[in-house]
């Protein structure tokens, strides 16, 4: 039962269908206007990955007249997630004691061969890892920290 002034006072539903039908217009091309800004927003980075000839490597023992002989041969590959290989991608990599870095790009198979010159573990360490980081347009960034191992034989 609705109360006696409610009956004979109707102001307040004076107009409320026209309102209802304004504010449902605006709240649909509101949610338009938000569907149609997911759908042409741009595809998300593609994942990638690189992979090397190599998961560890050995130092001969340390002796000082071949320790400048030493080095670490990489080739690497760049693939993407359906294992196709990424061209043109960028390269960097960290020796194991981080004070020097190789560059290199990818041919158009995603292959691409660094060579480390005297790869120097961490000072007071008998292993180190070589560190990666490969760049595309249009793909994540690839990091791995432990790339390769790196030891004293």
């Amino acid at each position: 039962m609705l109360p006696g002034k409610l009956k004979e006072n109707e102001a307040g539903t004076v107009g409320l269908p026209i309102r209802i039908v304004v504010l449902s217009i605006i709240g649909f091309t509101g949610f338009y206007a938000i569907l149609s800004a997911l759908g042409s927003a741009p595809a998300p980075p593609e994942p990638m990955y690189a992979s090397a000839n190599i998961s560890s490597f050995s130092l001969p023992s340390p002796e000082p007249e071949r320790a400048e002989e030493t080095n670490l041969n990489l080739l690497v590959k760049v693939l993407d997630r359906n294992n196709q290989g990424i061209g043109e991608a960028n390269l960097i990599v960290w020796s194991p004691d981080r004070k020097k870095a190789y560059s290199g790009i990818t041919d158009s198979n995603g292959n691409a061969t660094l060579i480390i010159l005297s790869p120097g573990l961490p000072a007071g360490k008998s292993e180190g890892y070589v560190a990666i980081k490969v760049m595309r347009t249009g793909y994540r960034d690839f990091d791995e920290e432990y790339f390769i191992k790196v030891k004293k034989s």
